[in-house]
């Protein structure tokens, strides 16, 4: 059941997994990602040709085997989508689609959703759907009969669908009446293409009705429609940028000037790094010569719509300073070194008072979320300033009105709009020389905030401070690696309590101080003496955001002002919402500018990064979650290797069973510097709690304690620390010992040599050569004798012993005689018997097709494998190999003609194995297995199952009396001729 395995060097012996003093480098990882992405880019390439070629089922198996490798791969996800509906398979299309329009507003998933409900008939559905669809998008005329056939189902008098030209398509031979935003426009007309009036662009909706009725696609969402995705950047040779119509990617987009010229942009993108599929970005250049001359300034580059490109206001003169051409610089911008300015005297200050200033634009749910709780949570003497960066949602800004005439904030109302940087200064100033709390409009704020960070604020060396919240980068908690769930209020409100009640001394101070590099943006407590200092946020530079608080941080940084961090505070944080699918083209550009404007930046951060002085932080907060969710429940600690595999399914399964008792379940896997505490069903939920070892283990055996473990199990002790075998001792708890595999006496784990021989398991002499030779995997200095030694002290020291067959009590008890070994099966096989089918063969004309399940490492059987295909090609049989999985190289069983799916995810396996449409399932392990969960896998999917009889595979084919356990060592081709007799097709 252990996972696979490489091959090691014959003459070394090394661990057979990652873990303590194992260190993964970045360059191991990226060569990972290298392969993986090779992988998927060849399978893709595979699936593409073969549907060229007319194969869609070939196609599609390409294409579903590349979507595994790369799961997040929108483009792929679409490709697969197309096949399957190719293929008739119409839920799996409408699934993708369904994916793609909810996370990517993509018009042609909008579009197919409706053909698959059609054809699936379920046209109430497809009526919604294609309602939804033509409101917001414009509708090609390869759509128009779908429309026609919906709209006539639905008994609606017609459809319409619009274009960003100032058109409106009306399909219907009604008289009908259009109305923008109420107001009618037109009546009597009907069907076919009529323009709309000057101005439409700054209606919100479009309605088209006949009688009283609309058509389907009424009323129209105008901004849905005219959105536009831009980006724009200074470079060395003018301004460059892109800009497209999600809704509409066939319209050819206008830019208008700074000076009112207009700039038709035609010509489609090669290069853009774009996180949307099928994303038609359109390329333009403003050359220098065209900029205006000397320092003017950022200009300004507007859409159709009125609104700045995301990037402007843009200074030409920046494409000089991130180009290196310094010397014509203006002083603005000329580059200073990042460095610490001599540290300020550490006083107490008396504040002149606190504002909050919230700049707001979109997203009136949000925005009203967190002005919610910000009002219910502010002192009545700490206004409360919100600037309307011209919101394009008229709801949003009623609603900020009312709140202004209610008295309950001071509003402050662009004309158009201006950016982050610009509305933040607007409200700094609009504070009258407070401490400011900036906050970003889609945050949500606990009790006590204000409090806490003014605290923070009490010492005149302190500039500002940034509390812990889920999206803060260097302040994310609880991870810093991968991006953290959104947190409902009630989430939010739980957080806070855990970081407040974690960090607050018994004397009620505030606990230690932790200097960050800068602060972050998303909520900022700044001092009024810092800010009077050294001056507002720069508007010439970073647009809508993004850098504007870092640059300002980095000037206060050299004026020796502190920035602080408030892990006794968390604030819930939404994220870049608000800069759309160009946010990281924006953040790309915007550090590149700080790091040319601030030599050393990404130094600064990355060393920070490094020390990571906020990790003991971050684990007491896990400590002290953790301890919570305990609830004073009794805790078992399962000891694990790192790779997953059957131990981590069954340390899963048996954390479920433990849980359902009332026991909490605790796993230990092993880490480069020492170990990693998980709770087992929240895996995620606490990923802090690393300990160095041997030097923290004082602090994790604390830890164990305050979470009442009574007993340790181990599962698998290989790349652990040598401390973690004497844990028990440590916290005086009995041990129990479940046996995965036979590292208990063999180096090598798997009972096979290193060509792949099940080794017979010889006396230790023999096993020392076989050592000798092919080296080991336990990445100890340990002989043979002594690793049996070790092992009968501590199987014997164990109070309770379990493996998950009788084949391997036998074994283990044939090694270590004396040892009461419990059977403990990990599935129940009788249930799994009862879904097999006996009397399946090959249908008549057709080839057997034979399914392996699962990945195929050496000892699990790739050179049977490989020599099964070689033999059926050689010899012309009747007989198709499919591989529900993956190995070390694949592309050599696939060069014989094996359909290998690739990795997969275990509630996929029974979809797989039944696309191959198998006859017959073949386990092709050559050293025993302690139990085999793809032998289950295969009797689920009601097939029999061929092995070599060793091991729990053998035992338990047999037992099942169906399926065939052969002699090891039977020749491929005798094999295949079996596999055919059996179950090939009848004569």
């Amino acid at each position: 059941m252990s996972a696979d395995r490489p091959s090691p060097d014959r003459t070394t012996s090394r661990a057979a997994f990652a873990g303590f003093g194992r260190i993964v480098s970045e360059d191991d990882r990226a060569r990972w990602r290298d392969a993986m992405s090779r992988r998927a880019q060849e399978a893709f390439a595979r699936g593409q040709a073969a549907i060229q070629n007319g194969n869609t089922p070939l196609g599609l198996f390409w294409l579903e085997r590349a979507e595994r490798m790369s799961r997040h791969n929108p483009n792929l996800k679409w490709s697969v989508g197309l096949a399957c509906l190719s293929a008739g398979r119409l839920m799996d299309c409408l699934v993708r689609m369904e994916d793609l329009r909810q996370d990517f507003g993509l018009r042609e998933a909008a579009f197919l959703e409706v053909i698959c409900l059609v054809r699936l008939q379920r046209m109430e559905e497809a009526t919604s759907r294609m309602q939804a669809a033509l409101s917001r998008f414009h509708a090609t005329p390869e759509t128009h009969p779908l429309a026609e056939q919906v709209a006539v189902s639905a008994g609606l008098p017609g459809w319409l669908t619009a274009s960003n030209a100032g058109t409106v398509l009306i399909g219907t031979s009604r008289p009908v009446r259009l109305f923008l935003d109420g107001e009618e426009i037109a009546q009597g007309i009907t069907g076919g293409v009529h323009d709309l009036p000057e101005g439409w662009r700054l209606a919100r909706r479009l309605e088209v009705r006949a009688g009283r009725r609309h058509l389907l696609g009424s009323p129209l969402d105008i901004a849905a429609l005219t959105r536009c995705e831009s980006f724009v950047e200074a470079a060395a040779d003018g301004l460059r940028g892109w800009i497209w119509t999600p809704a509409e990617p066939e319209h050819i987009p206008l830019i208008t000037l700074w000076d009112g010229s207009t700039l038709r942009v035609e010509a489609f993108a090669q290069n853009v790094d774009s996180d949307i599929p099928l994303a038609r970005n359109r390329v333009f250049h403003v050359p220098l010569t065209r900029s205006p001359e000397g320092d003017t300034g950022p200009v300004e580059l507007r859409d159709a719509n009125g609104r700045l490109l995301t990037g402007a206001p843009v200074d030409p003169l920046v494409g000089k300073l991130v180009s290196g051409r310094l010397r014509s610089l203006p002083p603005r911008l000329r580059p200073v070194r990042v460095r610490v300015g001599k540290m300020r005297p550490r006083q107490s200050r008396r504040s002149p008072g606190c504002a909050v200033v919230i700049p707001v634009y979109a997203d009136r749910a949000r925005t009203m979320a967190c002005l919610r709780t910000v009002l219910g949570t502010c002192p009545v003497d700490v206004p409360v300033i919100v600037v309307d960066d011209a919101t394009p949602e008229p709801l949003l800004a009623r609603a900020l009105d009312q709140l202004a005439e209610d008295g309950r904030i001071t509003l402050i109302r662009h004309d158009r709009n201006r950016g982050f940087p610009v509305s933040a200064n607007d409200g700094m100033r609009a504070a009258e020389g407070r401490d400011i709390l900036l906050l970003n409009s889609d945050t949500l704020v606990p009790a006590g905030w204000v409090e806490r960070l003014r605290a923070r604020l009490a010492h005149t060396d302190t500039g500002t401070v940034t509390p812990f919240s889920n999206d803060a980068t260097i302040l994310s908690y609880p991870s810093t690696e991968r991006p953290n769930p959104v947190p409902s209020l009630a989430d939010m409100r739980a957080l806070d309590r855990l970081c407040h009640d974690s960090f607050r001394s018994r004397d009620a101070g505030v606990c230690e101080e932790i200097d960050l590099p800068t602060a972050h943006g998303f909520c900022m407590a700044i001092s009024a003496d810092c800010l009077a200092e050294v001056g507002l946020f720069r508007e010439d530079l970073f647009a809508q955001g993004y850098g504007e608080e870092n640059d300002f941080c980095l000037r206060a940084s050299a004026r020796g002002f502190r920035h602080l961090a408030a892990p006794e505070l968390f604030v819930a944080h939404v994220g870049s919402a608000s800069f759309g699918t160009a946010r990281k083209s924006l953040g790309v550009r915007n550090l590149e500018i700080l790091n040319a404007l601030h030599p050393g930046y990404d130094t600064l951060v990355q060393r920070f990064i490094a020390a990571d002085p906020l990790q003991e932080t971050r684990r007491r907060l896990d400590a002290a979650g953790l301890l919570r969710l305990a609830a004073g429940r009794p805790a078992i600690l399962m000891v694990q290797h790192d790779a997953g595999g059957g131990v981590g399914r069954v340390v899963r399964e048996r954390s479920e069973a433990f849980e359902s008792d009332g026991v909490l379940a605790l796993a230990l896997r092993p880490h480069e510097s020492g170990c990693l505490l998980e709770h087992v069903l929240n895996g995620k939920r606490f990923p802090n709690l690393k300990f160095r070892l041997p030097d923290e283990l004082p602090s994790l055996l604390e830890l164990l304690r305050a979470l009442r473990v009574e007993t340790v199990e181990w599962h698998h002790l290989i790349g652990h620390a040598p401390c973690i075998r004497t844990l028990h001792d440590a916290l005086g708890v009995p041990y129990d010992v479940f046996i995965h595999d036979h590292v208990w006496f063999c180096p090598r784990i798997s009972l096979c040599d290193g060509e792949g021989r099940y080794c017979g398991e010889p006396d230790p002499a023999g096993c020392e050569l076989c050592v000798a030779r092919w080296g080991g995997y336990l990445g100890e200095d340990l002989s043979v004798p002594g690793l049996l030694v070790r092992s009968v002290r501590e199987l014997s020291g164990a109070r309770r012993l379990m493996a998950p067959s009788d084949d391997t009590v036998r074994r283990i008890r044939r090694h270590f005689p004396g040892l009461a070994i419990e059977a403990v099966p990990l599935e129940d096989d009788a249930a799994l018997w009862r879904a097999i089918r006996r009397d399946r063969r090959a249908a008549p004309g057709q080839p057997l097709r034979v399914c392996v399940v699962g990945g195929i490492s050496q000892w699990k059987g790739y050179d049977v494998l490989l020599a099964l295909a070689t033999e059926i090609q050689a010899h012309r049989l009747p007989v198709e190999l499919s591989l529900v999985g993956h190995t070390h190289d694949d592309d050599a069983l696939i060069s014989l003609g094996v359909r290998v799916t690739g990795e997969y995810r275990e509630e996929e396996v029974q979809d797989l194995i039944r696309q191959q449409q198998p006859d017959v399932g073949l386990i092709p392990s050559v050293a025993p297995e302690t139990w085999c969960y793809a032998l289950g896998q295969i009797w689920r999917s009601g097939l029999e199952a061929v092995c070599f009889d060793l091991g729990a595979q053998g035992e338990r084919v047999r037992r099942s009396m169906t399926g065939l356990a052969v002699p090891l060592g039977l020749p491929p081709v005798q094999l295949a001729m079996l596999l055919l007799r059996r179950w090939g097709a009848a004569r």
